[in-house]
């Protein structure tokens, strides 16, 4: 009974936070739905029958796509828990191989998080079709452009969102005041500067308060709506019913169809509810959406029906014309509040999936940005902000009418939304094991629906539409350009890895100088040796004694557990002193800044020392032989202890404060550390950790030699090794790809951020080594 008590408070507080980073987006839509309706043809058509079948309309979207689509299919379709448009293919990329990401490996399998529980599907025999697409690459590149244009429109919508909201947050004041039109154009210009300006200091002290701002903006417009249909018109409830739909076609015709690009706007928002499911639970978005969004919404859409029934005149400005003159200032504040705050949730969603498409190689490298004081997975992206905040500005004053960027905005949510429910029948055939006729139906009844809302917005190009065609050509543009050049890059480098018979005849010193310390070498294959090693030795024939090749890549989960994270393995025999670290993390995981990579790196090389001299095989090991390379997962199956004490010297020789640390690791790293600071004891200011030694008896001598080269080269020197490229195209390659590479993916690469600022690699232990590339 307690578990049941405490399970539903966490659904209800989950529920309550949900209004202000989930639902803001669809609930300020009430302010330009008719407006955007009754334009053009329509506006013609002003009777009674008319408004009622606009409001029939807009009832049945809401309950077929929002309600049934999306609350019951789209949401159960999460990625352990996340959802969004690069959820959906990286449940594909794991059921199925559609994945075009390099670097994916065998072990990847084995991450607990990677299949969720009681996942049977990667023991059913593969379908015909499923084989289809597999084998046929061209099936994969067209499922990737298909998510990309899906991203391309998340974009868009980041653009176009704030610009629709707070302009039309604040229309009112043209209809209630002597403001011109372009005086409210540049108030609505400053919140927006004022917005984006503040989104580098985060949400976290002002969070608080967008639940509570979202929960009130629901239950007044719901309040008003009730007013409007005791005052004007209780008949509307008639218009619940699907027949006045027929009857609005009948007496409209191809002015009713062409209005349908503004009925879809009462559905705009929907997708990121699916998008934010990270962040809570699909049970409680959907009891938050049930039990009061939805309700509140309709009773707002039924009472602007049943003002303008009788108030034709007020189309224009329906929103704020339907509202009680006492009330009308009030409302007018909660509605730029709350516009705010739909404007900042998608704002948040643009970045993670700016974020989302870079860590599966689909975006240029950026600065990703979170703070620790910040919320779990919130994040800040300066050049996106800006970019966005230039696109939305430049949106808001060209176009100034708030019902060309309306319809803009609608084109772009609802071709998100086909883009949806076209790879949803792939999931419910390959993810949840369902008869293909069930993918059929879904794809047919949906599809259908969504296909006469698109037709319909693409009428409206000339009106505003062009504009997400626009950016949404551009945005897919450059996520293709660099997934394309990225991986012919990687292609390039996996074909000219060196041999492991050529390291291997070269012996243990590799024919060069070997100096103490540590040199960490950077590359993007999980396997063989890169080219950047033997390219820098042909050019300095020394290097560091100890090497660790350190690949960083992306898993197609959402998050990376810490314990998993890590795989250690070697490279040609022990006297080499050759390793290799692989860095595992998901797509959603964020790199946090510290000081502490190198030490967990060489403790992690430890235990993989130790593991592999107690030939230890239990279940916490997954091995899996690439040569002379042998992956491990770093755990604490021995029950070892490290004990660490941070203290800080300086040159004066001041007193030392020290505090002890305990962590799980390697004992004999402990005691090669401390024997190491006693002879060799560091009086520079830094902060400094000390590894308290524990008594540990080797069964192997090799063993505790290698572990004392280890932190001796710890404590030299590290260097970070980083292949710095120049991207050409052969001079045999067509047209197209010359132009792609050379131009398009060459100046991305140029203005995007470096390797070693996107590592987070301290700039004066980096070390770049020119490469040329002919792709």
């Amino acid at each position: 009974m307690a578990d049941r008590r405490n399970r539903c408070n966490q659904i209800l507080l989950l529920a309550y936070q949900s209004f202000g980073l989930v639902f803001g987006d669809l609930s300020i839509s009430p302010l330009y739905v008719y407006k955007c309706t009754f334009y053009g043809g329509l506006k013609h058509h002003q009777t009674e029958d008319t408004i009622f079948g606009a409001f029939s309309l807009i009832f049945w979207t809401i309950t077929l796509l929002s309600l049934i689509k999306y609350m019951v299919f789209v949401l159960s379709a999460d990625d352990n828990g996340e959802g969004g448009i690069f959820a959906l293919y990286a449940l594909l990329c794991r059921h199925a191989r559609f994945s075009l990401l390099p670097n994916q490996q065998a072990a990847d399998e084995e991450i607990s998080t990677y299949y969720g529980p009681g996942d049977a599907s990667r023991n059913l025999p593969s379908s015909a079709f499923k084989s289809l697409i597999e084998r046929n690459k061209r099936s994969k590149t067209a499922l990737l452009v298909l998510v990309l244009v899906g991203t391309s429109m998340v974009i868009t919508i980041g653009v176009l969102t704030p610009a629709i909201s707070v302009s039309s947050s604040i229309d009112g004041l043209v209809a209630k005041t002597s403001l011109k039109h372009s005086t409210v154009v540049m108030i609505a210009c400053a919140l927006l500067v004022g917005l984006f300006v503040l989104q580098h200091r985060g949400t976290n002290k002002v969070a608080f308060l967008f639940a509570p701002i979202m929960i009130l903006w629901l239950l007044i417009i719901a309040t008003v709506g009730v007013y409007n249909i005791v005052t004007w018109n209780p008949s509307v409830y008639k218009a619940l019913s699907p027949y006045y739909i027929y009857v609005f076609f009948r007496d409209t015709g191809i002015d009713g169809w062409l209005s349908l690009g503004g009925i879809l706007l009462c559905i705009t928002g929907t997708e990121a509810i699916f998008a934010e499911l990270g962040q809570f639970t699909a049970t409680s978005i959907r009891f938050a959406f049930c039990c009061v969004v939805y309700p509140c919404l309709v009773l707002q859409y039924m009472g602007q029906a049943a003002f303008l029934s009788k108030n034709f005149s007020a189309l224009p400005s329906s929103f704020y014309s339907s509202i009680p003159d006492p009330f009308f200032w009030p409302v007018l504040m909660m509605a730029m509040l709350a516009a705010m705050v739909a404007s900042q949730a998608v704002i948040f969603a643009t970045f993670s999936i700016v974020k989302q498409c870079y860590a599966l190689g689909c975006f240029p490298r950026v600065k990703i940005v979170h703070k620790p004081r910040w919320v779990l997975g919130q994040i800040y992206i300066p050049e996106i902000n800006w970019v966005v905040m230039i696109l939305t500005l430049a949106v808001t004053i060209c176009f100034q009418d708030t019902r060309h960027i309306a319809f803009a905005f609608g084109l772009a949510c609802m071709t998100l939304a086909f883009v949806t429910t076209w790879l949803m029948p792939l999931i419910i055939n390959f993810v949840w094991n369902r008869n293909i006729v069930f993918s059929v139906l879904f794809i047919l009844f949906f599809g259908t629906i969504e296909l006469v809302f698109v037709a319909s917005a693409l009428v409206k190009i000339p009106k505003g539409g062009w504009i997400t065609l626009l950016l949404s050509l551009f945005f897919t543009f450059i996520t293709y350009v660099w997934h394309y050049g990225s991986r012919k890059k990687y292609l390039c480098d996996q074909h000219n890895k060196v041999p492991m018979k050529s390291i291997l005849s070269l012996g243990p010193s590799l024919g060069i100088i070997k100096v103490p310390g540590m040199g960490l070498i950077y590359t993007e294959l999980a396997s063989g040796v890169p080219a950047t090693f033997t390219h820098f030795l042909t050019n300095l024939p020394a290097f560091y004694q100890v090497v660790v090749f350190v690949c960083c890549k992306t898993v197609p989960i959402p998050y990376v557990p810490q314990k998993e994270r890590y795989l250690i393995g070697r490279i040609g025999p022990k006297t080499y002193r050759m390793y290799r670290c692989i860095i595992r993390a998901g797509y959603k995981d964020v790199n946090k800044d510290g000081d502490d990579f190198e030490d967990e790196l060489v403790m992690s090389i430890a235990e993989f020392i130790q593991l592999e001299s107690e030939g230890y095989g239990g279940s916490n090991t997954d091995r899996s032989i690439d040569g002379r390379l042998a992956v491990v997962k770093a755990s604490n199956k021995f029950g070892t202890r490290l004990s660490r004490s941070i203290s800080e010297a300086n040159i004066a020789g001041s007193s030392r404060s020290q505090t002890t640390v305990t962590n799980s690791k390697s004992p004999a790293l402990l005691r090669l550390r401390a024997e190491y600071e006693q002879e060799l004891p560091r009086l520079s200011m830094r902060r400094m950790f000390q590894f308290r030694p524990m008594d540990t008896k080797f069964r192997q001598p090799q063993v505790k030699e290698e572990l004392f080269d280890l932190v001796n080269a710890k404590d030299a020197e590290v260097a970070y090794i980083v292949g710095h490229g120049h991207v050409k195209a052969k001079r045999n390659s067509v047209f197209v790809k010359r132009l792609v590479i050379n131009v398009a993916y060459s100046f991305l690469r140029k203005n995007c951020r470096s390797p070693g600022v996107m590592l987070n690699i301290p700039h004066i232990c980096l070390i770049k080594v020119g490469m040329n590339y002919y792709l």
